[in-house]
C-alpha cells in the first residue's frame, strides 16, 4: 500500500498542483526543467539513464531506435492509458540534455503517446556543436 500512496502524492504534485501553479507555461517550464534536473543529474550511458527513471518513478525507459542524428525512446509505467493526464515534457527535456551532453551538440526532443505508451524522438543537430 505504500507504494500507492507514494504515487498519489506524487501524481497529485505532478498533475494538478504544477498544471494549477504553472498554468499555460506548464509544458515548456517542465521541458526546461527536465533540461536542468539531466545537467544536476547526468547519466554517462543509457543503462545509467533507465536506471535514473526508474528511481525517479518516471517509468520503465528504452532505447528502441538509435540513428547518427535520431534516438527513439519508448517511456511505459503502470499509470499510462488510465486516468493519468501527465505531459511528459519533464522526461523530454531530460533525455534531451542528456543527449546533448554525450554529443556536445545541441539536441531536442519531442513526444507521441500510442498504444499507451509514450515514444520520445531526440534530434541531434551535429552540425551545431556546444562550445
Amino acid at each position: 500500500m505504500e507504494v500507492e500512496t507514494n504515487r498519489f502524492g506524487y501524481d497529485l504534485i505532478r498533475n494538478d498542483v504544477l498544471r494549477d501553479l504553472l498554468g499555460k507555461d506548464h509544458d515548456t517550464i517542465l521541458y526546461w526543467i527536465g533540461k536542468s534536473l539531466a545537467r544536476k543529474y547526468p547519466v554517462p550511458t543509457v543503462e545509467e539513464m533507465i536506471t535514473f527513471f526508474e528511481e525517479a518513478n518516471w517509468g520503465t525507459l528504452a532505447r528502441i531506435k538509435e540513428k547518427k542524428q535520431e534516438q527513439l525512446f519508448e517511456l511505459t509505467g503502470e499509470w499510462m492509458n488510465k486516468s493519468d493526464q501527465r505531459c511528459y515534457q519533464l522526461e523530454a527535456g531530460f533525455l534531451a540534455q542528456q543527449v546533448e551532453t554525450w554529443n556536445n551538440c545541441i539536441s531536442g526532443a519531442t513526444y507521441t503517446e500510442k498504444n499507451g505508451l509514450i515514444l520520445i524522438k531526440i534530434e541531434t543537430d551535429k552540425k551545431d556543436t556546444i562550445k
